[in-house]
């Protein structure tokens, strides 16, 4: 935060919430978690971010409202956010959001009517699209919310999370904000779940371990929904949700391994070993080339390059796809056959993802994501 940085400050009263709060509190934490000064003086001040509070939106706006000075952004004609970028133009925008004329065309403020569907690049959740807005009533709230909520989806990512336990986690999502739990308390549920799953795994209790991991996983995307919808990301709640995330599958691959035994399924010494090489070798391995192509590339994630680097995000070998081959194996009865089918996507995986690295050494530089090609 520097003091260049607009202020940001919301006008009129709306009594109305969406998840738990009313856009006059969403409103300054989405202003503070952007690194932006928020106080009621920033309505008078020369250059301003002007929020309407009869409206909802998504965070994506005012982050990219603050890069553009002299932009509003419409709905039905009403001026719902706005950049400011002296005290006269922030006179005009308070009139227009609060009750007054509507912004015609001969003003000098840049107006970008919603219904024109803009869109903007979401580098964080790996996506381009147009992100949600609209009027807030008590009619309405439900609908906002589940926009809020998806919005908050990454678009890149594996298959179970992208379309089996979405509507899932919304509904857990909406319990965990109607009771005021925080998206930290989700995690330490979520962790001890991880953790019992570890264990049962470990004494071939496979079935009851995979449903252990399966509330895991699904609360693993509620915590991290739950934390952006009411705008309470922390820096220490991030580290223990992606720390976890990091730790925990060699964990569970190891033990599934030496579960087998309990099965009568246990691998000879050699091909232990061989299995547990391909898959935690190859984890680390797919970990730091995705760390080298990002490093090399501006940070730019290596699944948002091209459209097949997205697409093969959905089925690489991560927890979600790996679990989804053991659960068929389990319909078989042979959970050691599925592990030694997750150890052999493992290697396939690496392979895939060594060559989009070697085809970003070649590619003329900067190299372009393929999201920010969607739209303008």
């Amino acid at each position: 935060m520097s003091e260049n940085d607009p202020g940001v400050a919301s006008i009129g009263e709306n009594p109305t919430r969406l998840w738990g709060l009313t856009m006059a509190q969403r409103t300054a934490r989405i202003g503070r978690a952007a690194g932006l000064p928020v106080d009621a003086s920033a309505q008078a001040s020369d250059a301003c971010l002007l929020t309407n509070n009869d409206f909802a939106w998504d965070p994506a706006w005012l982050r990219h409202l603050a890069t553009q000075p002299g932009m509003v952004v419409t709905l039905g004609g009403i001026a719902v956010l706005g950049h400011a970028r002296d005290a006269d133009e922030a006179s005009v925008l308070r009139a227009a959001m609060d009750g007054g004329p509507v912004l015609g065309s001969g003003t000098a403020l840049s107006v970008v009517s919603y219904e024109s569907g803009p869109t903007i690049e979401n580098k964080a959740l790996r996506k381009r699209e147009t992100p949600f807005l609209g009027a807030l009533r008590p009619d309405t709230v439900r609908s906002l919310e589940r926009a809020s909520y998806f919005g908050a989806y990454k678009g890149v990512t594996d298959l179970l999370t992208k379309y089996l336990w979405p509507e899932w986690a919304l509904v857990l999502t909406r319990i965990a904000a109607r009771f005021g739990i925080s998206p930290n308390q989700v995690t330490f549920v979520g962790g001890s779940l991880c953790i019992l799953a570890t264990v049962l795994f470990a004494f071939g209790y496979y079935w009851t371990g995979m449903a252990a991991g399966l509330g895991f996983m699904v609360l693993d995307t509620v915590d991290g929904k739950l934390a952006r919808c009411t705008i309470t990301s922390s820096k220490w709640g991030n580290v223990a949700d992606h720390g976890l995330d990091l730790v925990h599958p060699p964990f569970w691959w190891w033990f599934w391994a030496t579960g087998l035994s309990y099965w009568g399924l246990a691998y000879d010494t050699a091909t232990f070993w061989w299995v547990q090489g391909a898959i935690q070798g190859g984890y680390l391995l797919q970990r730091l080339i995705e760390g080298v192509f990002m490093r090399r590339n501006g940070m730019m994630h290596i699944h948002v390059w091209r459209r097949f680097d997205s697409r093969f995000r959905l089925i690489t070998a991560r927890r979600n796809p790996n679990m989804v081959i053991l659960f068929v194996s389990m319909l078989f009865a042979r959970p050691d056959l599925g592990l030694i089918a997750v150890a052999v996507w493992t290697v396939v995986s690496c392979a895939v993802h060594a060559v989009p690295v070697v085809q970003a050494m070649a590619a003329p530089k900067p190299l372009t994501s393929w999201l920010s090609e969607q739209g303008t």
